[in-house]
């Protein structure tokens, strides 16, 4: 299959997508997610497209993939053909990566997750504080941004695996002007400051995985012309480095609605663990189509 170019295309109608990774069964959130997609676009006589985010090879399966067609195929849903799978795009994926290594906001980071947490324990020994992205992780030290170019080849050459981060600073001084978006869901209405420096150099992609998710799904929206992102409030804040990625890689900038997230018993987002809450487990009692909307609030 040709890959795309980097330019995107923009139908003359609406197109929606739903987006989920066949890494296990689909749950109550991702139902309440792919209905309104699939709705809204019917409503807008628009487009409806189902994206399979397989980057992840260790973790997605084929079986979990024609199960998410099942799922969505007994809720009464139906998708363009044929669905994009990310694991048929990589060289899309690298190509942008290679555009923005060029434009001087990549670097090799070397630090493992258990330095990380290394580093991070022992500055708040002291009773600092170390900051957190909005998700509550930790952001990225800065050693690995500060490293000369000869000290990084030399550890490339010594076989050191590493990922790729994007220089938040570097970039955000490249597009020179604030961001937002235009969201229309229930995290707010109208116009949203956007604030990537919030999620310090966040990973573009890692040694066991070609492409990050906020690297593939800025690519991804673009290459099939997404006009409105609908989708989780999880994901609300992380929209702001799309925006910056699609600033950087010149690409169109879609309506945003993020809805709210279904809840388990215990107040959390579901987990695709949560069996009890499975599209398919649901359907074996005997629930039908309209009984998961009933349950999602549609």
């Amino acid at each position: 299959m040709a890959e795309e170019t980097m330019s995107a295309f923009f139908s003359d109608k609406p197109v929606y997508r739903f987006a989920p990774s066949p890494n296990g069964l689909l749950h109550l959130g991702h139902a309440l997610s792919a209905l309104l997609n699939h709705d809204m676009a019917r409503t807008a006589n628009g487009r409806f497209l189902l994206r399979i985010e397989d980057i992840d090879l260790a973790r997605c399966t084929p079986e979990f993939e024609q199960a998410i067609y099942r799922d969505l195929a007994w809720l009464g849903l139906d998708w363009e053909r044929p669905v994009r799978r990310q694991s048929e795009h990589f060289g899309t994926y690298h190509a942008a990566l290679d555009r923005l290594t060029e434009m001087g906001l990549v670097y090799p980071a070397f630090m493992t997750r258990g330095d990380v947490k290394a580093a991070v324990a022992a500055y708040e020994a002291d009773g600092n504080v170390w900051p957190r992205d909005p998700d509550g992780s930790p952001i990225y030290p800065e050693d690995d941004r500060h490293r000369s170019e000869t000290e990084r080849q030399q550890l490339i050459a010594r076989g050191l695996r590493h990922a790729h981060r994007l220089d938040m600073r570097k970039a955000l001084d490249l597009v020179g002007h604030p961001l937002a978006w235009t969201e229309t869901g229930d995290g707010g209405r109208g116009q949203i400051p956007a604030d990537p420096a919030a999620w310090g150099d966040v990973i573009l992609s890692r040694s066991d995985a070609p492409s990050s998710y906020h690297l593939s799904v800025t690519v991804d929206d673009a290459a099939q012309g997404i006009t409105h992102v609908v989708r989780g409030l999880d994901l609300f804040e992380a929209t702001a480095v799309h925006r910056l990625l699609q600033e950087l890689l010149d690409l169109p900038e879609p309506l945003y609605h993020h809805h709210r997230v279904v809840l388990g018993k215990d107040g959390r987002k579901l987990a695709k663990s949560e069996g009890s809450t499975g599209l398919a487990a649901l359907r074996d009692q005997g629930l039908l189509p309209g009984d998961i909307r009933r349950m999602v609030g549609l």
